[in-house]
């Protein structure tokens, strides 16, 4: 993607994919890398968990793609309800660290360097993660969304294309 060089970490919700991501931009920039990271949470909601992906693709990959910094509204879960937040500005970095479910999808990855699926366990642990993550009351759209995810990557094919296939612990961080 121009001199920018993109990795996705995928995988379904609450299989460690942000606790991993962390991690690698922690070490690429510990190492003098300019780093930045974009997580598809910033983009999703519960009643849009795919189709918002435009938006990321008009305000970060296309301009980062060209040399040139990239924007996007972080989606502010503060009241309750998904509303646009505060605009958020992507320097164009060495690479750049994409984190979430879909952000592997097909129609991205000819603009990858890299995709690396995080497959976290079985359905009942990573909803037993996303459920102490995000509160007791989001149980119901969490299984939801795992159930619409577990249908997103049969279709896509995300774990198949990916060039490194990482499982996790039970406690969410990479074995």
């Amino acid at each position: 993607m121009g001199a920018v060089r993109v990795l996705a970490v995928d995988g379904p919700s609450g299989a460690g994919k942000s606790t991993l991501a962390g991690r690698i931009v922690a070490g690429l920039r510990a190492r003098g890398c300019r780093t930045e990271l974009v997580s598809t949470d910033a983009f999703a909601t519960w009643d849009d968990p795919v189709s918002w992906w435009p938006r990321l693709l008009d305000g970060v990959l296309k301009p980062l793609a060209n040399g040139v910094e990239g924007a996007y509204r972080r989606m502010d879960w503060a009241g309750g309800a998904p509303r646009p937040g505060e605009p958020v500005r992507v320097p164009v970095p060495d690479v750049l660290v994409l984190e979430g479910v879909s952000c592997g999808r097909t129609s991205v990855r000819p603009l990858l360097s890299h995709l690396c699926w995080l497959s976290g366990g079985s359905a009942a642990e990573r909803l037993a993660r996303t459920v102490a993550r995000d509160g007791v009351a989001a149980r119901a759209e969490l299984a939801r969304w795992q159930r619409f995810e577990c249908g997103w990557f049969a279709v896509d094919g995300t774990a198949e294309a990916a060039g490194t296939r990482l499982s996790s612990e039970r406690s969410g961080h990479p074995a």
